[in-house]
């Protein structure tokens, strides 16, 4: 499994956008095979960051959603006017535990 964290400063009023982007691309994730899931989080300490978690079976998936039009134009548009910062990490889980 790899996992996807994007970490974003927001600029000031945009997280309502950030959100509207979030849920029209959300449903488009969900017709890449190999996508497993996604969450966002809002810092408690810092009210202007976002963190995007999402799981992939392989390389292959995630680069199919890195080109795909949709992402791009909404990448460019956090870019441009969305995103103080950003950063992304892609990690690779070498081991895993369950409660069960």
């Amino acid at each position: 499994m790899i996992a996807v964290l994007f970490e974003a400063r927001l600029q000031p009023d945009q997280q309502q956008r950030y959100l509207q982007l979030a849920e029209q691309l959300t449903p488009l994730l969900d017709k890449i095979d190999g996508f497993v899931s996604i969450e966002r989080f809002q810092s408690t300490t810092n009210p202007d960051k976002i963190i995007s978690l999402s799981w992939w079976q392989n390389e292959q998936s995630i680069e199919q959603w890195k080109q795909n039009s949709l992402h791009k134009l909404s990448q460019e548009e956090g870019k441009r006017s969305i995103f103080l910062t950003y950063k992304i990490n892609v990690l690779t889980s070498t081991r895993e535990h369950h409660s069960q």
